[in-house]
């Protein structure tokens, strides 16, 4: 029996497959997580994979009917119908991956050459003696200026009430981290320079420590933001603070906790000590951005909503509380306006949307989603309430993506397919199962264009006086409660889609762009990276495209954020981005009320002038 070689990409992994294998079976022996609702018998396509190189079996009949001929060509197949005849490279695109194998993706590395504002600078001090007695800081300024023809004039105050300890227990022997004339930290001899990402969400905190003079990410790791108490939207939070300074305190030192245990725990997973952390950048919304900072939120709640500070900014770690190297510095991207903010600057720094020839709309997907439209040369971008919906929040059985949560979901007929994280019986649905969910009602008819359930179907029931569509009998869960989706639920889920469609529409009319113009739709968050495209369109929550021109690039803040960390050059691209984006208030777009009413509906459709036009 011959052994081939298939290697699975973004995935990275090269292994042995069976010549009697599919690429759908030899993917699992090996762990690579390819999405197979119907089990692998090619009926539900969620198994699509492109074949680079190598040959494989010829198409199916089943593949036949999937793909065009063009696509065909180009190596698209599915990965349960198709088997290997030689060495082949297989690329697995985002929306065929499982939730486990997308969070893997997510950390994907955009190579810069490593430009840190920080330098390590190797020092052997001589001991003071009566002869000599210079003080320790005064003698490290003055080798450090010798030995490396320095002009370093300043050491922290942090660094200052440590050095006479750290010197006499190294022998003298030291690494002096400098960053514009100033010493911001002393180290040991053989101790590394270490960065840290921080993209401060709304919900979630993700956390990228980084080896500063490689650019290498070390550890990569997400957590909840612990804010969520104060309110699950920024709203609520900026609320809470202004009625009470001690909240503002409250919530800024939930956020510096949750930094602080984060980063223990990824210097733990990278055998490195949190004193290695010589500098530091944070990217969120301007709101996170101003909480963070203990900065005034109150104007961002009122007309014009505008931020305190929209420049970049610098802060010592010890003044926010962050228990990194004493001296280092935490940098701050800019903002763009007061519902836009740095992170969206990260964004569109890290996929390079800033540049696109075409015409481009980049999403960053969240509980806030911020677009921008790229056309004919400008910037245009917006925000949009989303709320919690699409990532289980006010939903009766939704929950975040998690072992056992519906990721994928298909309806054929009477019966419902559905796949789960880690093949667990079902507890619930996370966001994909969520949009897909809602696309398969739609398209199976069981409930129209306005998101009203139709009763009649047989998987429609009337529970306690409301009626709800049954996903996951009591039968099947062996006793335990349906798992169904209410019509509270679809309304919510329409209310956050209309939002995102809404706002991907008032860019294109207060610029000019028609929605045939547009060449490419970036598609980045933490909910942005595990939708199903294909029914994010069907429910008319993004422009009905061909889906070959969107790309989900995962968390493309927390990217720019360890670029801006690791070079100099990029923190200038970020400037130049958000000096060139113009903010649209999304509630005083034109025909803002008619089209978001429209949106609400369900299908594939165009809106032009607040009305709605199908589309096939």
């Amino acid at each position: 029996m011959t052994d081939f070689t298939i290697d699975f990409e973004p995935v990275g992994l090269r292994r042995k497959c069976q010549k009697n294998e599919s690429l759908l079976a030899c993917a699992r022996r090996l762990g690579v997580g390819i999405s197979s609702i119907c089990g692998g018998k090619g009926t539900c396509h969620s198994c699509k994979v492109q074949v680079i190189s190598g040959n494989v079996s010829k198409p199916t009949p089943k593949e036949l009917e999937t793909f065009s001929r063009r696509e065909i060509k180009e190596g698209w197949r599915l990965a349960c119908q198709t088997y290997p005849a030689s060495n082949c490279k297989i690329a697995v695109p985002p929306e065929s991956m499982t939730t486990p194998q997308r969070l893997q993706v997510e950390g994907l590395e955009v190579k810069v050459r490593p430009e840190p504002p920080v330098r390590a600078y190797h020092l052997q001090l001589a001991a003071p003696s009566l002869a000599a007695p210079q003080a320790d800081a005064d003698r490290l300024l003055k080798a450090l200026n010798q030995q490396h023809k320095l002009r370093c004039t300043k050491v922290d105050i942090g660094a200052l009430r440590i050095i006479s300890d750290q010197l006499r227990s190294w022998k003298w022997k030291s690494q002096a981290i400098v960053r514009n004339g100033e010493v911001v930290a002393i180290l040991p001899p053989k101790s590394r320079q270490l960065g840290l990402a921080i993209d401060l969400g709304t919900t979630k905190i993700a956390g990228y420590l980084v080896d500063l003079g490689n650019g290498q990410t070390l550890a990569a790791k997400g957590v909840m933001n612990p804010q969520i108490s104060y309110g699950e939207d920024i709203i609520n939070r900026i609320t809470g603070v202004i009625k009470s300074p001690d909240t503002a305190a409250a919530v800024q030192k939930l956020a510096v906790d949750a930094i602080n245990e984060l980063s223990t725990e990824l210097c733990a997973e990278a055998g490195a000590k949190t004193g290695e952390i010589v500098e530091a950048v944070v990217v969120g919304n301007t709101a996170m951005h101003h909480l963070f900072l203990r900065l005034p939120v109150k104007q961002l709640a009122l007309s014009p909503f505008v931020p305190a500070v929209s420049q970049a900014l610098e802060v010592k770690a010890g003044e926010l509380g962050l228990n990194i190297a004493p001296g280092a510095y935490v940098h701050l991207l800019p903002n763009i306006a007061g519902f836009v903010g740095a992170d969206h600057v990260a964004m569109l720094l890290a996929t390079d949307a800033w540049q696109a020839k075409g015409t481009t709309v980049a999403l960053d997907i969240g509980t806030n989603t911020e677009v921008s439209l790229i056309c004919k040369g400008k910037i245009a971008a917006t925000s949009c309430a989303s709320g919690p919906a699409f990532e289980g929040g006010h939903i009766k059985y939704g929950m975040r993506a998690a072992t056992g949560a519906i990721e994928r979901l298909r309806i054929d007929g009477d019966n419902i397919q559905y796949q789960t994280i880690n093949g667990a019986p079902p507890v619930g649905i996370c966001g994909s199962g969520i949009l897909d969910s809602l696309s398969q009602l739609y398209l199976t008819g069981a409930i129209d264009e306005g998101g009203r359930l139709v009763k009649s179907h047989p998987r429609v029931r009337n529970y306690k006086g409301k009626h709800e569509f049954i996903l996951v009998s009591k039968e099947e869960r062996k006793g335990k409660p349906a798992i169904t989706i209410t019509q509270h639920d679809i309304r919510e889920l329409q209310l956050a889609k209309a939002a995102i469609r809404t706002g991907i529409q008032a860019l294109l009319e207060t610029s000019g762009c028609a929605e045939d113009e547009i060449k490419q739709v970036i598609i980045a968050g933490a909910f942005g990276t595990y939708i199903n495209v294909a029914s994010a369109v069907a429910i008319g929550m993004l422009p009905s495209l061909p889906l070959n021109r969107f790309r989900q690039v995962g968390n493309a803040a927390g990217m720019g954020a360890k670029l801006a960390l690791i070079s100099l050059k990029s923190r200038a691209k970020a400037q130049a981005v958000a000096s060139r984006v113009s903010y649209v208030e999304l509630a005083s777009a034109p025909e803002f009320e008619r089209t978001f009413i429209q949106a609400n509906y369900l299908g594939r459709y165009r809106i032009i002038d607040g009305r709605r036009e199908k589309t096939s």
